[in-house]
């Protein structure tokens, strides 16, 4: 049995430095002997930096996913939203001069230019830290907490947040469903997988090649499968996340070894220069900075392209195995293509759900392994 989490953190903004978080509380304060806390966690609660704005934005949960010096991934569940902040307007040049140390407004070496109180939103951060991958249930979590801190409802959070850490046991792969509460009137089921090996997916190997399409996510499997680097580029924090799963999940029942970082943040971008293979996504608001790597294939999901750079060859499937590997995913992906040109086409089937379609996909994969290894 296992923890649900190891730890939930609370992180906001810094005040003192500027685009940076600070975490204000911790729970447990002191590591667990199996599971040190890891440090740097707020860099990933806001990997385009932190920053005040001027609209309020709507809560977002994203996941995290950290690796610790022997190679465990920790997932860090965030659920981010804002706070309103009352901003001190700074004072004339010929006042500051005049001023006493230490009675300089807070905010002021972050925000000169503000003349007239106003009004600014901060992002703060509620996170959950587990070496478990239930992302679902994290987010039922999260949002629960949210709620009641911020509808004032009479249930302490303390009491949640003990639920979370230290009363929800998970049973090891293949073990029953369990059954909890986190102290809210919430009913929650949590479902463990059949096996510790084979990569749970959901719908996201699916959703990949909708993005990408079938002979760009193919060319991003050839290039993993001979260690390249490889670096996704979107808007949706999820979508990265959720790309990286994907790819690597095609890979069974091989498993990624090399630097894994689904969400790079912005002040580690220099990251990218390593000379080892990865796999990383970044925020689309840096696709100027990464457009120059040289040695760096680019998948942009929300364009549905990649860019393989001139120096960089990637060997595909020999043939006949590409064909039929593309001809299978086209029947999954695009069944009315075989009666497209029909004079009388038959009626429109009920479409697969993802789900199904995301397991389809995937044992076209595993069997195209079936027959390499077979010689």
């Amino acid at each position: 049995m296992s923890r649900l989490a190891d730890y939930f953190v609370i992180v906001g903004y810094d005040y003192q430095k500027e685009r940076s978080g600070l975490i204000l509380q911790r729970f447990p304060e002191k590591d667990w002997s199996d599971t040190p806390f890891i440090d740097g966690i707020e860099w990933f609660c806001q990997p385009q930096g932190w920053t005040l704005s001027t609209e309020r934005q709507e809560p977002r949960f994203f996941v995290s996913v950290l690796t610790d010096v022997d190679a465990n991934r920790h997932y860090c569940a965030c659920l981010c939203f804002n706070e309103t902040v009352a901003i001190t307007p700074s004072k004339p040049v010929d006042e500051e001069e005049d001023a006493v140390d230490g009675e300089t407004p807070l905010l002021k070496p972050i925000i000169p230019s503000i003349l007239h109180s106003s009004i600014m939103y901060a992002p703060k951060c509620l996170v959950l830290v587990s070496r478990l991958d239930y992302i679902e249930t994290f987010r039922n979590c999260l949002g629960i907490i949210y709620c009641v801190y911020v509808e004032n409802m009479p249930v302490p959070l303390e009491t949640l947040v003990g639920n979370i850490l230290g009363c929800i046991q998970v049973p090891p792969p293949g073990g029953p469903q369990v059954r909890f509460s986190i102290g809210a009137g919430d009913r929650q089921a949590l479902q463990p997988p059949l096996s510790p090996s084979l990569p749970v997916t959901h719908t996201s190997v699916n959703l990949l090649f909708q993005q990408l399409g079938i002979r760009n996510v193919i060319t991003l499997f050839c290039a993993i499968m001979t260690e390249h680097k490889i670096l996704f580029h979107s808007k949706s924090y999820n979508r990265l996340t959720e790309a990286c799963r994907a790819l690597t999940a095609l890979m069974y029942p091989f498993r990624y070894t090399h630097v894994y970082i689904p969400l790079l943040p912005a002040p580690l971008v220099e990251v990218l220069s390593t000379p080892t293979p990865f796999i990383m996504g970044v925020h689309s608001s840096l696709r100027s900075e990464v457009a120059e790597l040289m040695d760096v294939i680019v998948a942009d999901l929300d364009g549905g392209s990649i860019l393989i750079p001139d120096g960089i060859s990637v060997p595909l499937l020999s043939e006949p195995l590409l064909n039929q590997i593309q001809e299978a995913l086209s029947l999954i992906l695009q069944p009315e293509l075989s009666c497209a040109d029909h004079a009388f086409p038959p009626l429109a089937l009920r479409a697969p759900q993802p789900v199904m379609l995301d397991k389809e996909i995937r044992a076209v994969f595993m069997r195209t392994f079936a027959e390499l290894l077979q010689g």
